[in-house]
């Protein structure tokens, strides 16, 4: 096939396809499909070998956002019922990294829900950073807190912060229908800021909530023009209580694609199969590993994922290996242009230092103001209930089961691991 071709060669020179190229990858057809994932691993493996880098959720607050992103469980009037509690003490969050970086994690990713930090969340983060440290100074940090203001990029790279996350999400064509209490273009600066500040960016994107494939071209081309050095693909968790909870619109096939043309943008690029990947791809999921080259280990913000145990079963019998902390994720030639923007900074950061210096996430999709002072889970964290049984194979929609349904029985909440009594899944 032509275009595989074209794609095959840009990518293993590092170059990045047309726009027209890209929209053609998502156009292509079932009986196509295994050779679109040939293609894209071809470029995969070029830079990133068989490595799968395992990266790890600390959700440090859960809930009480005031913004109004229509995708999130958290968001302000969501009648989703996750779990809901203010900031964790800097052990308790760091006990939950612990035991994400036990099961194979070499990135943990802090975040919080809220539309941006308070220079008191800076000092809360910081003191987690350090507690996280002081048991792994190996480990990396990403750090998730919605929009950044002035000098807060700074603050937390001196603090010990590798990375910070803060997604794109879908185009700025259609952005507007998704949040109205902050737009795009704050999404942006918040990404130049954490960039300007010499910490690895992050950012990402949401895959069906009912864009158009020149949504989803529009917003990875313009991921790559902002330098993100890792991009999570997030597949739409159509959370019960949502505005988006009957957006049914993926199948595992489309998935694969989305996740080709990602790649083919971005060959160089680390590539995280994010939130959604239990629910959209399915039994497919080994086959994403062919494209991406880093996931979540375990359990996301507020839904539960697969097993840890299952996540490094199935990178094993797929062919592929565990990242291990000494090896860099990012390609030679990347990681210098990554180390000479640090170098830029280094003495000019602003605040308080922690310990050791120290990402990203594709950690949380939704970004406000915590108003609640206290870093002590609410009484719905610690009476959390027991997980749920797992979902039998046959409640799993079919490619034509998008008829509006709410699909509550493939979405499972989270009720176990920070904020919680139990134990978390890594």
């Amino acid at each position: 096939m032509d275009l595989l071709d074209t794609l095959t060669a840009k990518g293993l020179r590092g170059e990045v396809p047309t726009r027209e190229e890209a929209l053609a990858v998502l156009a292509t057809t079932d009986d196509e499909l295994l050779d679109v994932v040939a293609a894209a691993g071809k470029v995969r493996r070029r830079w990133f070998g068989r490595r799968v880098k395992l990266n790890y959720l600390v959700n440090l607050k859960s809930g009480l956002c005031p913004e109004d992103c229509s995708y999130c469980s958290q968001r302000l009037g969501s009648k989703a019922e996750i779990l809901k509690y203010t900031w964790l003490k800097p052990d308790q969050a760091a006990d939950a990294a612990r035991a994400g970086v036990a099961g194979g994690a070499k990135r943990v990713c802090l975040v919080a829900s809220g539309r941006g930090p308070t220079d008191r969340d800076i000092d809360r983060v910081t003191d987690t950073m350090a507690a996280i440290k002081d048991a792994d100074p190996a480990v990396e940090i990403c750090v998730c807190l919605g929009l950044l203001s002035d000098n807060q990029a700074e603050r937390l790279k001196a603090a010990g912060a590798d990375a910070y996350n803060h997604n794109l999400n879908t185009s700025e064509n259609t952005y507007g229908t998704i949040a109205k209490t902050h737009t795009y273009a704050d999404r942006v600066d918040t990404v130049r800021k954490a960039h300007g500040a010499g910490l690895s960016a992050c950012s990402g994107l949401i895959a069906g909530m009912g864009e158009s494939d020149e949504d989803l071209v529009d917003v990875v081309f313009a991921l790559r023009e902002l330098g993100s050095d890792s991009v999570p693909v997030n597949f739409l968790i159509p959370f019960e209580g949502t505005p988006l909870a009957k957006e049914w619109n993926l199948t595992p096939q489309r998935c694969l694609r989305i996740l080709a043309m990602v790649r083919f943008v971005n060959p160089d690029t680390e590539v995280r199969i994010a939130g959604g990947r239990e629910v959209h791809l399915r039994s497919m999921q080994p086959l994403g590993l062919h494209v991406a080259n880093s996931i979540f280990l375990g359990d996301y913000l507020t839904s539960e994922g697969q097993a840890g145990q299952a996540d490094l079963d199935m990178i094993k019998d797929a062919g592929f290996e565990v990242e291990g902390a000494g090896e860099a994720t990012l390609p030679r030639h990347r990681a210098d242009v990554a180390e000479a923007a640090q170098a830029a900074h280094a003495g000019g950061s602003c605040g308080t230092a922690a310990s050791a210096c120290g990402s990203g996430g594709g950690c949380g999709p939704c970004g406000g103001h915590s108003h609640d002072p206290e870093a002590v889970p609410s009484e719905a964290a610690s009476s959390a209930s027991v997980p749920s049984e797992a979902v039998p194979s046959e409640a799993f929609p079919s490619e034509n089961d998008t008829d509006g349904e709410l699909r509550s029985d493939l979405v499972k909440v989270r009720r176990r691991g920070a904020g919680t009594e139990l134990a978390p899944n890594a």
